[in-house]
């Protein structure tokens, strides 16, 4: 069977298949204006498949057909974005459809005109082949892109019931793509692919049988994004067209450079698009252009938000500071290209805070004075700069600082206010293309305004809680050392009364020097506690003798009053040692100021199972449950007359930073008892020896 006979029955084939589409579309109950459109657009596929299977594909009522095919499926397509769309479809998308079927008009007058073409004249008859090609090939690149449109604008619940009829159409407008390139490129009607052609349509038939079936409405949306590559790609295809006319003229024309003059032809116009089209001049004047005449409002809200909150909540770690981001923030959504952020002084003017791609900005110390911050406090106004040096606001150009009306890349004015209060105000640059402001542009920067003027409200009050919380820090150490000066006092106090009566004996006075030692070191390390570059966290645990640092703190506390020491040099606790030493003295002292004169304070070391145990006894006058409960790990609540209330405190603190705990036993009028638990070590060697050396044989 040859190519014409397959012609003829596989179009003979796909008529029948197309008119029993239509005629099942016709006598469905429901559909509305959807079914009757897609009843025309089988009706008229069926009408082209019998005009190709009776006069052939290049006859003229074949391409007749074909275009009346076109422009049905076109008028379907147009149809459903009407439907989901409503009265919301802008001009300018109706426009990219007539023009469309302007060109399929345009194919059926060429094509009347080439049928009555006189034969002898070869080079019409040249040009007229190529503007048939051409048409065609513009109408289907066209179709294509607005295919990809439509299917994309599609919501998502509906693009399963559509998607089957975007493919069929998809198809076939590939094929006759494909199918006129290569007539084109070969100059002569392939006619095997047009005998194709028809089994293409038979295969494509079930995938329009099948979507019809589906009882769904096609919802539609206009995206932006999408719409812009659309209009993006229908201009890329009709550039490339463009350059093959021209290239085909410059043929037609002849002499003798015509191939030199094509060259360079494709060759400029390819260099000019590889120029242009990336600028960000060109990009932003589009955008400006599609959002005003293809769309009711001029920002898609949801992308501007999603921009917004990734710019301001940025969780990088090379992230600009929250100032500038606050400045490209609300840039962005302008399309300016910088921006600066004035905050206030402290004395009720602005300084400058931040900029951003705004590097020679000659801002003065003072950026604007406590007359205009109130002003744009009390109205709250979005602040045009054209405005305002041309008189037409009422924040004039005397109130508004002079630099910023000198300044003519100052445009626009974003105050930011919270609660009431102005804590920012960012001035945006000219964008790329200059243009004035709306009423959407005023709504949308003044909710932009408004949530920046939170983040950095959040932001400067986290800065001052964080310095409250040093101010806390620090006063925290210096009551601890207070506390611990008042024990040096009590120490140094004790010594120099004793000088007086044993300043002739050598053993005193070698004690005394001893003493004072003791007391340098520890003021020494007191005034590094101090210090803001002290973490306050205590050194990494070691194996520590219990009994070793109980015999440290009694021999420093005897001159002043009795303290004894039992127990044994084998318990081993994890513990830094310097931090234990100043636990246990702050609870020796504790006990040493509320037992009577002579009454001795013992220090008692055991160990019970995996926990090592150093108590503190002493016999005072005890302490009531009420006391331990409420009162005792308090600070600055104490029993002792003169008493800073933070000894247990401080001595609790250190013991839990070691992962160790603090218990206290008392009774009223029977003493206290403080039990430091600390985990033991297990004995080494090492420390086994060490603990032998420090044993008496």
């Amino acid at each position: 069977m040859n190519s014409d006979a397959i012609g003829v029955w596989s179009h003979a084939l796909a008529a029948i298949l197309f008119a029993a589409l239509a005629l099942w579309q016709v006598q469905r109950p429901k559909g509305g204006m959807q079914r009757r459109t897609l009843a025309l657009a089988f009706a008229m596929t069926a009408a082209w498949a019998v005009t190709v299977m009776l006069a052939g594909p290049g006859s003229l009522p074949g391409r007749i057909g074909e275009t009346g095919r076109n422009l049905a499926w076109l008028g379907f397509m147009f149809g459903l974005l009407r439907q989901g769309t409503g009265s919301s479809t802008r001009s300018t998308i109706v426009a990219l459809y007539s023009v469309l079927a302007v060109v399929g008009l345009g194919q059926i007058l060429v094509d009347v005109v080439a049928s009555y073409a006189a034969p002898g004249d070869r080079r019409g008859l040249e040009a007229l082949f190529f503007a048939i090609l051409l048409l065609r090939m513009t109408f289907a690149v066209g179709a294509l892109v607005l295919v990809h449109n439509l299917y994309t604008a599609a919501t998502p619940d509906a693009r399963w019931g559509i998607r089957l009829p975007m493919i069929a159409l998809a198809s076939m407008w590939v094929y006759d793509l494909n199918l006129y390139t290569v007539a084109y490129l070969g100059h002569s009607w392939p006619i095997a692919l047009y005998a194709g052609r028809g089994i293409i349509m038979v295969l494509l038939t079930p995938l329009f049988g099948l979507a019809s079936r589906r009882n769904t409405r096609w919802r539609m949306r206009i995206s932006r994004t999408v719409t812009f590559q659309s209009l993006s790609l229908m201009a890329i295809g009709f550039y490339l067209i463009a350059m093959v006319i021209v290239a085909r003229a410059i043929e037609l024309i002849g002499g003798d450079y015509t191939q030199v003059a094509q060259v360079t032809v494709v060759f400029g116009m390819s260099v000019a698009a590889l120029a242009f089209l990336p600028v960000g001049r060109i990009r932003a004047w589009l955008k400006v252009k599609v959002a005003k005449h293809l769309f009711q409002h001029r920002y898609d809200y949801r992308v501007e938000w999603m921009r917004f909150t990734d710019t301001i909540g940025r969780p990088d770690e090379g992230a600009d500071p929250l100032d500038v981001r606050v400045i490209q923030a609300i840039a962005d959504i302008m399309e300016s290209q910088g921006g600066l952020l004035l905050t206030p002084d402290g004395s009720g003017g602005l300084m400058l805070s931040a900029q951003w791609n705004w590097p020679l900005a000659d801002v003065p110390t003072v950026a604007a004075d406590a007359a205009f911050v109130r002003l744009v406090e009390a109205t709250g106004r979005i602040l045009e700069f054209d405005a305002v040096r041309r008189d037409e606001d009422e924040i004039g150009a005397d109130t508004t600082p002079g630099w910023i009306v000198a300044e003519q890349r100052a445009w626009a004015g974003v105050p930011l206010i919270h609660y009431d209060q102005l804590v920012g105000l960012v001035l945006l640059a000219r964008p790329r293309v200059d243009r004035g402001l709306d009423w959407e542009d005023f709504d949308l920067l003044r909710v932009a305004g408004r949530q920046v003027a939170s983040y950095l409200a959040e932001a400067r009050g986290q800065e001052a809680l964080n310095e409250s919380r040093r101010f806390d820090e620090f006063n925290r150490r210096f009551a601890f050392i207070m506390h611990d000066i008042k024990n040096l006092v009590s120490q140094l106090s004790l010594l120099t009364r004793n000088a007086e009566r044993h300043a002739d004996n050598p053993d005193f006075r070698a004690d005394m020097i001893a003493t004072l030692h003791s007391s340098t070191a520890k003021m020494n390390d007191l005034l590094a506690r101090l210090s803001q570059h002290n973490t306050g966290r205590p050194a990494e645990p070691r194996p520590v003798v219990l009994k070793a640092i109980a015999d440290t703190v009694a021999a420093a506390r005897n001159k002043l009053h009795p303290v004894r020491v039992d127990g044994g040099t084998d318990v081993i606790a994890s513990a830094d040692p310097p931090r234990l030493e100043q636990a246990i003295g702050h609870l020796v002292q504790n006990a040493i100021d509320v037992s009577p004169p002579g009454e001795a304070v013992w220090l008692h070391v055991e160990r019970r199972g995996l926990e090592a145990v150093i108590s503190i006894v002493d016999r005072g006058e005890g302490m009531s449950a009420e006391f331990i409960r409420n009162r005792l790990y308090r600070p600055f609540a104490s029993t002792k007359p003169g008493g800073f209330g933070i000894g247990a405190f401080e001595a609790r603190s250190l013991i839990a930073a070691m992962g160790g705990r603090l218990e206290v036993e008392s009774r009223e009028g029977a003493g206290t008892r403080f039990s430091i638990i600390l985990p033991v070590t297990q004995i080494t060697a090492d420390a086994e020896r060490f603990v032998n050396a420090l044993t008496p044989s």
